[in-house]
């Protein structure tokens, strides 16, 4: 017996970058809990297959985020608004950092005035800014807490172009709340993963599943011994809702990710192993992945003792889980390349 359908809400929310990864997991929750969305995407690199093809409560805009606002009847107010448009992934970071820091910094801007000047009846709408992990930079211990000094490498490496633009996002989000008390909620993501994420932009867990698919080499940057903390979407993106409802979070920086760290070695091990492949594991240098003069991080490991005393945050899903669903959205339903039959 089918479950009977949410009844629809009064709210209405606006998802900025709704068409991407972790955007469109949100979209799909809000819609079940009975709200109203605008989507707002360029889909420079979301996709509008992540949504519904169509569906009563949902509209869907393609333009640039500064210009979709502009556009807006002076009526159009919304009572949540979810910032998650951004230019993202490494590879696309260091390949166009002009079109990337003008992105981060321009978009959350005019997202920013666009809250404060359509009030709802009881004040500016509450609105989340999702910031990165990045923020951190090269992290002066471990794991990263929220009010943790922050140290980059040099203005001539646009690989920290992007930390630094996440991190004046932030700085306004916080400003614009102790200035004009926006109910602002700002999230720091840590590698977040699962169904829908690409690889193109040089995120690792869609490339190596990828790879292992296909039954190609699985390409480790460096030795591969630099370790990271790997989350599923589908236990981030309900944390999203809940931050921005407590208003007791208002105000504040929440990292968002798990805290088991894996080795990129033995992540790239454990997709062969889960998916039953048997692409061979190379190593390929970062002056070749990303040009001379790349910095990585040893480790990149979350605290995340505040947001589980905010809202009890712990995920549950699995990284075995995850890439298997990961694969399955990726095509997988055959054998893998390579694989025994």
């Amino acid at each position: 017996m089918a479950p009977a359908p949410t009844p629809a809400s009064s709210r209405h929310c606006l998802v900025t970058g709704g068409a991407g990864f972790v955007g469109s997991h949100l979209v799909g929750l809000l819609l079940a809990r009975g709200d109203r969305v605008t989507v707002v995407d360029d889909l420079s690199t979301g996709r509008r297959a992540n949504l519904p093809a169509s569906h009563e409560r949902l509209r869907f805009i393609e333009a640039d985020l500064r210009e979709a606002l502009h556009a807006l009847g002076k009526g159009e107010v919304f009572d949540e608004i979810y910032h998650l448009a951004a230019a993202v992934g490494v590879k696309l970071v260091i390949a166009d950092p002009i079109r990337a820091i003008e992105t981060n910094i321009e978009q959350a801007a005019a997202l920013l005035r666009f809250a404060i000047d359509r009030p709802t009846a009881r004040g500016p709408a509450p609105t989340l800014i999702t910031s990165s992990s990045e923020v951190y930079g090269k992290g002066l211990r471990s794991p990263f807490r929220e009010d943790d000094d922050v140290v980059y490498g040099p203005t001539t490496v646009s690989r920290w172009s992007y930390a630094c633009a996440k991190a004046i996002d932030e700085h306004l989000a916080l400003a614009y709340h102790s200035q004009y008390s926006l109910p602002a909620v700002v999230v720091r993501l840590f590698n977040t993963v699962g169904p829908r994420q690409a690889g193109e932009y040089g995120m690792v867990l869609p490339r190596f599943v990828a790879a292992a698919i296909e039954g190609r080499p699985i390409e480790v940057y460096g030795d591969g011994s630099q370790s990271r903390c790997f989350c599923d979407v589908r236990d981030v993106a309900p944390a999203l809702p809940r931050l921005l409802g407590d208003a007791a979070c208002h105000g504040r920086v929440f990292n968002i990710g798990a805290e088991t760290p894996i080795t990129i070695r033995r992540l790239a091990e454990t997709v062969i192993e889960t998916l039953g492949s048997r692409s061979p594991i190379v190593h390929v240098d970062y002056a070749q992945a990303y040009g001379s003069g790349f910095e990585d991080l040893a480790a990149r490991r979350p605290d995340l003792t505040r947001v589980r005393e905010a809202i009890g945050f712990t995920p549950a899903i699995t990284l075995e889980q995850t890439i298997r669903d990961l694969a399955s959205s990726l095509g997988a339903t055959a054998p893998l390349a390579g694989s025994p039959r």
